[in-house]
């Protein structure tokens, strides 16, 4: 067999226990074909042996996102400004004010989750006149988490908004004195009034939506990951919506294996929704690089539980198990393995009874499946899913959403939330990974410093020492771990012999760096299948081409995805911003001038954030 490429000379973690770590690895036709010391691997070189020294960098093997909305976040990366990482708000007005000013009409500019206010050095949410300032031309569209979004004039204008709107079915549509909408829109008590008007916004050619797709994966590659589960999500349709990406792995250019749940999209038909799939797809359908895993993360629209920590926990609908007892016989008569979103542990509870009482009459029998999130899944429930042979995918919400769930739940609730600890030693499946990215980034290592430091994006505690995991437990779960919940764990997840040779050489050694410092890890050559499909810093020279980002006004083009240092960007504003912003936020605290009327909005909603006030 010839070798295609030996890496050498570095500090390989392989979480294969019988060879934990080595320092040097041979690939043969995209599978891991030898490990062992630099003597032992270099000997098997060949005359066309690609060698790579490592200079002793860290390699892991490729990180693996349980859930991640890759196929919808591809469709839509390269026309949204992100905001994930950025440290001050000073510089996240800056960046809004120039990306609208580099958007033609009637283009909006989308800040669509991966931030909140406790990142930024202010320690506050920007105000409504502040993003009018920034942008008074532009439709500007700006989701918090899952609690609101704020729109600016022009998107008010854009959506038709006015005094004579309805609040729409589980949404509000604040108002102020005179009955004019203010500009924001707050998800009570769930975020479909966000997510519908988001959707109002202009889509990118098809074109642009897979150059866009092929960015977003090279992103994801240049943090490490090598692949993910897509969890389906609202308004995306199949198989519609799955053109774009079917395109991009036709053509051999997928970068990140996927493996994809189908979400059911309409209230009330779901079940016909499903029995025209089975008939349509089976699972485990494609090949490594895109592949039907199958049901959920929705499965009927009335078990939703909405994880808005800013308002209380929503109760589940009264035909639920009902509903969820149908769809559930046809998918557990088909095979189809299923996952679900659940939040809550009243809800984990009312769907186990759905299970049991499935499994009763038309036996699980190692169907996998397994639940999502489960902030609060409490020690009974974990035992029932382990009984029905069921995991968890667990992701790093409460990195982003800690503070709010302090706030209404204490800090004693939060400190083993989601219960981790609990679900290791049980024994069921656990997987990591962000739910990105209307609410978390889709960056890996927040999530993996809030596994491994218990904090926030922001630096609040949340979780006791004894309920913090070790490096390479959490290592573990974002890698072999989540490899179960796609029935991959014998081809991925370990650099182990004759497993995918997918794995990533890091910018710092992961192992031992300060906690601190595992947010700012990136990749600097990340490897699928035995190619390299990112390089960078030192490894420059093996970075493979990619179509510049396209449309030309992306704000990807100009500021990437997570954030990465600008200076040019802070000088803009200073030079350009400064004044624009102090006198925007001393009126949004009551003070008027000729250009702006004021409005204080005395709302217990805004009090909970700290703020009573905002001018429109």
């Amino acid at each position: 067999m010839t070798l295609n490429l030996i890496l050498h000379n570095g500090k390989i973690t392989t979480l294969d226990k019988r060879q934990p770590e080595v320092s040097a690895l041979a690939i043969a036709e995209g599978k891991i074909s030898a490990l062992g010391n630099n003597d032992e691997i270099m000997k098997l070189a060949g005359a066309t042996t690609q060698i790579i020294d490592l200079n002793q960098r860290r390699v892991i093997p490729g990180l693996n996102d349980s859930h991640l909305h890759i196929i919808r976040g591809g469709l839509h990366f390269n026309m949204e400004l992100r905001w994930d990482g950025v440290p001050s708000l000073s510089i996240a007005l800056a960046m809004l004010k120039t990306q609208a000013e580099r958007t033609p009409a009637p283009q909006w500019v989308r800040v669509v989750g991966g931030w909140n206010e406790f990142q930024f050095k202010e320690k506050r949410l920007p105000t409504l006149a502040e993003i009018n300032d920034a942008a008074p031309d532009t439709p500007v569209f700006i989701l918090h988490l899952y609690g609101f979004a704020m729109l600016n004039k022009a998107a008010l204008r854009a959506m038709g908004y006015d005094k004579d709107t309805l609040n729409p079915a589980g949404g509000e549509i604040q108002k102020d004195a005179q009955g004019n909408p203010t500009g924001l829109l707050i998800a009570r008590p769930n975020a479909l009034v966000l997510y519908a008007a988001l959707a109002k916004g202009p889509l990118l050619s098809f074109e642009d939506q897979v150059n866009s797709t092929r960015h977003f994966m090279r992103e994801l590659n240049r943090l490490g990951i090598t692949s993910a589960i897509d969890a389906g999500g609202g308004k995306q349709f199949y198989p519609q919506d799955y053109e774009v990406i079917r395109h991009v792995h036709e053509q051999g250019w997928s970068t990140v294996r996927i493996a994809y749940n189908l979400f059911a999209q309409t209230a009330g038909k779901e079940y016909q929704d499903f029995a025209s799939w089975v008939d349509l797809i089976a699972p485990g359908a494609g090949d490594s690089f895109l592949q039907m895993n199958g049901a959920g993360e929705n499965i009927v629209w009335t078990a939703c539980d909405f994880e808005n920590f800013q308002e209380p926990q929503p109760e589940l609908g009264s035909n639920m198990e009902m509903e969820l007892e149908t769809v559930m016989r046809l998918l557990v008569e088909k095979r189809w393995p299923f996952r679900i979103h659940a939040t809550y542990d009243e809800s984990i509870n009312h769907f186990l009874n759905v299970f049991e009482r499935v499994n009763h009459d038309i036996t699980f029998d190692g169907l996998r499946w397994f639940f999502d999130h489960a902030e609060t899944v409490s020690q009974r429930n974990i035992e029932r899913t382990a009984k029905l042979g069921g995991g968890f995918a667990i992701q790093d919400r409460m990195a982003f959403q800690g503070e709010y769930f302090i706030q209404r739940y204490g800090q004693a609730a939060a400190d083993a939330t989601p219960p981790i600890r609990d679900m290791l030693a049980m024994g069921v499946p656990v997987g990591a990974g962000t739910d990105a990215t209307r609410v978390s980034s889709f960056n890996p290592w927040v999530s993996l410093y809030w596994l491994v430091s218990g904090k926030t994006v922001g630096g609040t505690a949340l979780s006791s020492e004894k309920n913090c995991l070790s490096r390479d437990e959490a290592l573990r779960l974002y890698s072999a771990g989540s490899a179960w919940f796609s029935g991959e764990q014998q081809q991925k997840g370990t650099l182990s012999l004759g497993q995918f040779a997918d794995f990533a050489v890091l910018s710092d050694d992961f192992m031992a760096i300060e906690v601190e410092a595992i947010k700012q890890l990136v990749s600097v050559m990340t490897v699928v299948g035995g190619n390299i499909v990112y390089a960078g810093q030192d490894f420059n020279q093996f970075d493979p081409p990619l179509p510049p980002v396209s449309p030309d006004w992306s704000p990807v083009g100009r500021y990437g995805g997570y954030y990465q240092d600008h200076p040019k960007l802070v000088s803009e504003f200073t030079q350009n911003f400064s004044c624009a912003i102090h006198g925007s936020h001393q009126h949004s605290h009551g003070h008027s001038d000729k250009n702006h009327g004021a409005l204080a909005i005395r709302d217990p909603f805004w009090g909970s954030l700290g703020c009573t006030c905002f001018a429109f």
